[in-house]
């Protein structure tokens, strides 16, 4: 007999295919297992799949009283409660780097998209205003990427990738980050100083409690009215209200934003603007990073079931 799985999170069948060609899958379809499945159909289930994003608490952990193993698809894992987790001597894994390439190409995307106005531009083609002279202030000469300042918030695998492709660009890179690492980039001791020195903010910290909002409306007028925000990180990192704000009264000049607070509903001051570029939290859906994310869940789930340690455990767990 199979082991059985229990996804708890809404996933594409397709992303779980195979993970049903060895193991049982409990599906939810996102729903609270509770209403999904009986209880005697829990009390044997020993793993369980998430979302790193979605809530996970001691509630839901004890719906399943065999549960040994979390395994989040992706890096993420902020919506899981690790206090909880390892209160119940639940081991916790993830996909750690799996997806890093692809989000920093998004990141990069959404930068070169927001700074040149690429949708403004798009429009001024598609309505005929290029082809009939129409004059556009938002089509005025923006800086160019060669000398630019670009501050890497986050410097794990994700914020390394942006870095690099930042410098192939002939830009200047700057981070901060928890720890000062060993990299050609100049270190800044506190997201405030980055935030005076640098024009684009590029957020890739990992998200948590301690990250809550904190790019708050001080380090957007930090910025600058020259200044720009591209986060791939969690919504849960920007103070969305404080960013409306500083888009809207032109304190920063624009923004890149693949995540959101409350996803997938943005708020319509938010999506109103003209000067932000939006993408579905799409940073890791590429091919290749899904493929590399499911080699992690299955090394994860196959381990846990011999009876072997996660070889993605999450560290703090």
């Amino acid at each position: 007999m199979a082991d059985k799985v229990l996804i708890y999170s809404r996933f594409p069948k397709t992303m779980m295919a195979r993970f049903a060609e060895r193991f049982e899958l409990l599906d939810t379809a996102g729903k609270p297992a509770r209403e999904v499945f009986p209880p005697d159909a829990l009390s044997g289930v020993r793993a369980m799949l998430t979302a790193g994003g979605t809530s996970l608490g001691a509630e839901a952990m004890d719906l399943l009283p065999k549960l040994g193993a979390i395994v989040c698809y992706g890096t993420g894992y902020d919506g899981v409660d690790l206090k909880a987790a390892a209160a119940r001597n639940i081991a916790v894994g993830h996909s750690p780097g799996a997806n890093a390439a692809s989000v920093a190409d998004i990141a990069m995307t959404l930068m070169l998209a927001a700074t040149r106005r690429l949708l403004v531009a798009d429009q001024y083609v598609r309505s005929g205003d290029w082809a009939a002279s129409k004059q556009s202030p938002l089509m005025r000469p923006q800086a160019g990427m060669p000398g630019r300042r670009i501050g890497v918030y986050g410097m794990g695998e994700i914020g390394r990738k942006i870095a690099v492709r930042c410098a192939a660009f002939e830009s200047e890179v700057g981070y901060f980050s928890r720890t000062q690492y060993d990299l050609p980039y100049r270190y800044f001791p506190s997201l405030e100083a980055l935030a005076d020195w640098c024009s684009v903010l590029m957020i890739a910290v990992r998200a948590g409690a301690e990250t809550q909002h904190v790019v708050n409306a001080d380090i957007l007028r930090r910025l600058g009215a020259d200044g720009y925000v591209v986060n791939v990180s969690r919504g849960s990192v920007v103070d969305e209200k404080a960013l409306v704000a500083a888009l809207a009264d032109k304190a920063i000049a624009g923004a890149g934003l693949d995540v959101f607070e409350k996803e997938p509903h943005t708020p319509d001051a938010l999506t109103a603007l003209p000067n932000v570029v939006f993408a579905p939290h799409i940073g890791g859906h590429t091919l290749d990073s899904h493929v590399a994310m499911q080699n992690c869940v299955l090394a994860n789930l196959i381990a846990f079931f011999e009876g072997k340690p996660l070889p993605y455990a999450v560290k703090s767990a």
